[in-house]
């Protein structure tokens, strides 16, 4: 495959994630520049929850189950996009994602995350805060059951 031919490729698969379905063609391309392409098979841990976070994934193909605390949270399909909590607030893991199938993935390192939201920020934002506060909620409710539970 050429150059050329892959940055397309990156440039197609990211439009057709949601979080990036309303950046402009010229936006697409620079994000598509900085993505590493990356696969996994299934039973890869992607991320491990208390581990320092400095990639963010998008899913290109296949599927990854989050747990917190050992307990599954949520799926993760193609499309969706996981690893920006530890890249916005600087913390931890919060949770642990195991690829449930072989996977093909899009990669940003932290600098080249940073990046992508200077280049896409109008586009990209609100939809990147509205899935970070679901999942602040999700990892609240998780804590509360823990702690009804006596855990």
């Amino acid at each position: 495959m050429t150059q050329g031919s892959d940055l397309d490729e990156r440039i197609s698969l990211l439009g057709a994630a949601w979080l990036f379905s309303a950046c402009s063609d010229d936006e697409l391309e620079r994000i598509a520049a900085l993505a590493s392409p990356r696969t996994a098979s299934a039973g890869d841990e992607l991320t491990r929850q208390g581990d320092e976070g400095d990639e963010f994934f998008v899913v290109i193909d296949g599927d990854a189950v989050a747990s917190i605390d050992g307990d599954p949270v949520g799926e993760l399909g193609p499309g969706s996009f996981f690893g920006e909590m530890a890249l916005i607030d600087g913390g931890e893991r919060t949770a642990t994602v195991t690829a449930s199938t072989d996977m093909q993935l899009l990669v940003l390192d932290r600098h080249d995350f940073n990046e992508m939201l200077e280049v896409a920020m109008p586009s990209v934002m609100p939809k990147l805060l509205a899935v970070v506060g679901a999942r602040m909620r999700l990892i609240e409710q998780h804590d509360g059951v823990i702690a009804a539970l006596g855990l």
